[in-house]
């Protein structure tokens, strides 16, 4: 089994892109070295949003990861930087990562938003505009 993590955060200013973007590199490698972590993707996608998939040996290793070092000092962060965010996870038999379309499936679906401090009208019901499934590349 496979345990799949995916976020999506849009960052609610370009301000917040830089800073965002030095968390983000710090937590890219992290993950890497992360015990349990197999692979991941990255989609950048429009107005500032930016979607992660991981696939783990277990939902532990991801918490461990999640609760630690770059990835923990980030996390407060986001609750000021977006106007939206939101996670999936799921187990599945495969050890590949699904597609974008599916990703987004799934968080429609299945998903549910993160506190953030500045919501867009769009946050609650994750009413977002479908995502550019091109771009995204390997972490």
């Amino acid at each position: 089994m496979t345990f799949v993590s995916l976020t999506r955060l849009r960052i609610r200013s370009i301000r917040y892109l830089p800073l965002f973007a030095i968390h983000a590199q710090k937590t890219l490698r992290q993950v890497k070295k992360a015990p349990g972590f197999q692979k991941g993707s990255l989609l950048p996608d429009r107005n500032w949003t930016f979607w992660t998939m991981t696939a783990w040996d277990d939902p532990e290793s991801m918490r461990r990861y999640m609760t630690t070092a770059a990835h923990k000092r980030a996390m407060p962060h986001l609750m000021h930087w977006c106007d939206e965010s939101s996670v999936a996870h799921w187990e599945q038999e495969e050890s590949s990562l699904p597609s974008w379309e599916e990703a987004d499936r799934r968080m429609r679906e299945t998903g549910r938003v993160s506190k953030v401090n500045h919501p867009s009208p769009e946050h609650a019901s994750l009413n977002y505009r479908k995502p550019r499934t091109s771009g995204g590349g390997a972490i």
